[in-house]
């Protein structure tokens, strides 16, 4: 039995459709995220699954219950829905301690597990005013968290922070679910944190959910350019340029990873080209080829090549993706 049903839920403004018959379900610990362009729906989808916005239409189950709406009840939310807005506050001025204590229900060893678990043991002494923005938001989590929820739902949590705090929230949603056992549901606009985190992954576009599916077959198989564009550079070759590659496209558009390509200076290769650009990214470099009149992408180990460099690309993969027509 699934711990969320989201069921053919609609929502909908006088002059645009905010969400489309959404449905999904989540399973006990299965990590999903939800994915989309700023203003695709997300953050409305968590807000009715929380409780915290109306649908129009459909229904929300969670472990078969309906899941009432702000217009429903007295208080909006569910008790065992914990939702962390991108917008949360916290009051100012307040020893952090003091904020959490005051509403917790729980005996010292778990709230010392729980400091332990969101990483603000070092910050029970400080004051609100005195934290960044990544500490202020594990505070704001631990406060959720203090009422045990069995499912944790998070709007763009990892927006605006630094990639150290970055790491340590993701570190702390690992704790969450192998520790505290709480099921977790985010949305994301970036690639980096749902690729690595999620069980499955929903795209939305426009209020509608477009394409669904494990991290590798998103990145891999995506339904279209929408898709593929979410999560990082692609190349997209016409019918004629796949054969360069020997690849039959039949009389769809290829689209093909860059890091599928591989750059030799061996004429044996398949196709010749001249290095535009090379960039540094850290882990990795990433070529631009002109190869006839189509600039090809390549993502590369070393900096062996120089620009206007000839070099010849192979296809590592002979598979590759068909954008429909």
């Amino acid at each position: 039995m699934a711990l969320l049903e989201v069921q053919h839920v609609s929502k909908r403004q006088p002059d645009r459709t905010i969400l489309d018959n959404i449905s999904f379900k989540q399973e006990v610990l299965q990590k999903i995220a939800i994915t989309g362009e700023s203003g695709a729906g997300k953050s409305t989808l968590l807000k009715i699954i929380s409780g915290y916005v109306q649908k129009d239409s459909g229904t929300v189950l969670f472990n078969s219950k309906k899941v009432a709406g702000p217009e429903e009840k007295l208080l909006a939310g569910h008790k065992e829905i914990a939702y962390l807005s991108q917008h949360y506050e916290l009051h100012n001025n307040y020893v952090v301690k003091d904020l959490i204590c005051f509403q917790m229900n729980v005996d010292e060893d778990e709230a010392t597990a729980l400091f332990d678990i969101c990483r603000i043991s070092h910050l029970l002494q400080r004051r609100t005013n005195q934290l960044s923005g990544g500490e202020k938001q594990r505070i704001a989590l631990c406060m959720l968290l203090v009422k045990y929820p069995r499912l944790l739902v998070l709007d763009e949590p990892f927006s605006n922070l630094d990639l150290i705090h970055k790491n340590t929230l993701k570190a702390v949603l690992e704790d969450i679910s192998d520790r505290l056992k709480i099921t977790c549901l985010l949305a994301s606009h970036d690639p980096q944190d749902t690729l690595s985190w999620a069980d499955e992954i929903l795209v939305i576009k426009e209020g509608r959910m477009i394409q669904r599916g494990t991290p590798e077959e998103i990145y891999y198989e995506p339904l279209n350019e929408y898709v593929a564009g979410l999560f990082g550079k692609y190349n997209l070759l016409s019918p004629a340029q796949a054969l360069w590659f020997r690849l039959e496209a039949n009389e769809k558009e290829v689209m093909i990873r860059p890091e599928d390509f591989n750059i030799s200076s061996s004429t044996r290769s398949d196709v010749k080209g001249t290095i535009q650009k090379i960039s540094f990214w850290g882990s990795f470099y990433e070529a631009k080829v002109l190869v006839e009149n189509l600039v090809i992408v390549v993502r590369m180990r070393g900096s062996q090549w120089a620009i206007g460099e000839e070099v010849y690309i192979t296809l590592q993969k002979k598979i590759a993706l068909q954008i429909p027509g």
